[in-house]
């Protein structure tokens, strides 16, 4: 969610977790997942983030308690102006990542629709990674089941591509395919095939998964064939769990 005062926007990301995390630890972990959750695009030096050579935002000194850190917004190309903070913190069940006071240097519907989307997919994945796959979120399917639900989603949709796209079939099999499974599990969790087999993804937390974590999923899939085990699972925070 977001909200905007005087042209700074206000934002939160939040998911569910029990386990006890510290301040620094919440700030340690900050800068060193941003960097593998943008492929090493965005890197940290000292307490600044960049873009290759570019600063695109820079920290001031962090404030740190039991439970939580802060880190106040001072400068970088990302920022229109000073002030505005960043906080990580747990407590009452929940990890949560929030924004206040921040200025985007970015017009407001530009950020809407670049910037926002991004910081809430990362963020939210930062927070699910923090968050540990433990205690899974419900009964994990086999992977025999998921086979099954793969298989029955294949013929699907290259039914549904090789009748709407005769003369290009490959790219319209690929858009059909990126279209069906980023809807399925980012709106109800299940493909025809899970609803068949009885099976669902859900975030780590128990939660739905989100559009951004939908995409990075399927994105990450091809790793599935090179490690042999539900990366795209690990990297997107996510579980197939018994319907």
């Amino acid at each position: 969610m977001a909200s905007w005062t005087g042209g700074r926007v206000t934002l939160e990301d939040s998911v569910a977790s029990s386990r006890p995390v510290t301040g620094r630890e919440l700030r340690e972990s900050f800068f060193l997942d941003i960097p593998k959750l943008t492929l090493g695009l965005v890197t940290q030096r000292g307490s600044s983030l960049f873009l290759g050579p570019l600063e695109i935002i820079r920290f001031g000194p962090a404030k740190t308690t039991r439970s939580s850190v802060e880190l106040p917004i001072e400068g970088g190309l990302a920022v229109g102006d000073l002030g505005g903070r960043l906080r990580i913190e747990t407590g009452k069940g929940r990890l949560t990542a929030s924004v206040e006071g921040y200025r985007p240097r970015l017009p407001r519907p530009l950020y809407m629709v670049t910037q926002l989307p991004f910081h809430h997919t990362v963020m939210r994945l930062h927070l699910l990674w923090q968050r540990g796959r433990q205690p899974a979120p419900g009964v994990p399917v086999a992977p025999t089941r998921r086979a099954s639900a793969a298989a029955i989603d294949i013929g699907l949709f290259a039914l549904v591509a090789l009748v709407a796209g005769r003369r290009r079939r490959l790219p319209a099999l690929a858009v059909v395919a990126a279209g069906y499974h980023v809807a399925c599990w980012s709106i109800s969790g299940r493909t025809v095939g899970g609803m068949i087999t009885g099976q669902r993804v859900v975030s780590v937390d128990g939660s739905r998964v989100s559009a951004g974590q939908a995409l990075v999923r399927l994105l990450a899939l091809p790793l599935v064939a090179l490690r042999l085990r539900a990366v795209h699972d690990e990297i997107a925070g996510t579980e197939v769990i018994a319907d």
